[in-house]
């Protein structure tokens, strides 16, 4: 009856299998789990950069309308043109020949190395110039 008993005990995993598999589980999830980090935290540096070519199209956009000759407040462009907690600012001396957007990120979770990378950040702010 022992030897019954025993013999149909075939049907599962043993422990080295089982550990095998949890052993690369953890591998793909120590690759995995950083670069998700990485592209989550590219997503905030895109979304300022977003929001700063929104406002650049609302102010296409109001200088459409030939009676719009000076520079725009960010309030005469309409609303949901930022994401989240960014703010923005737009300057210009005259509108007529270069308009600046500034664009704070408001997470402050966008990598160094991406802001490094173009000369368009400084600090958590993205700039972008619009050369009429």
């Amino acid at each position: 009856m022992l030897q019954k008993l025993r013999g149909n005990n075939s049907k599962g995993f043993t422990l080295i299998e089982l550990m095998i598999v949890i052993a690369i589980i953890g591998i793909l999830a120590a690759i995995a789990i950083p670069n998700f980090i990485a592209y989550r935290n590219k997503a905030f540096c895109s979304s300022a950069e977003s929001d700063a070519n929104s406002v650049a199209s609302a102010i296409a956009d109001y200088f459409a309308i030939p009676s719009h000759t000076s520079t725009p407040a960010l309030s005469d462009l309409g609303s949901n043109l930022l994401s989240g907690n960014n703010s923005a600012t737009i300057t210009a001396a005259d509108p007529n020949i270069n308009i600046t957007i500034t664009v704070t990120d408001a997470s402050g979770r966008c990598p160094d190395a991406y802001q490094n990378a173009t000369g368009d950040w400084a600090s958590n702010i993205y700039t972008k110039f619009i050369r009429m």
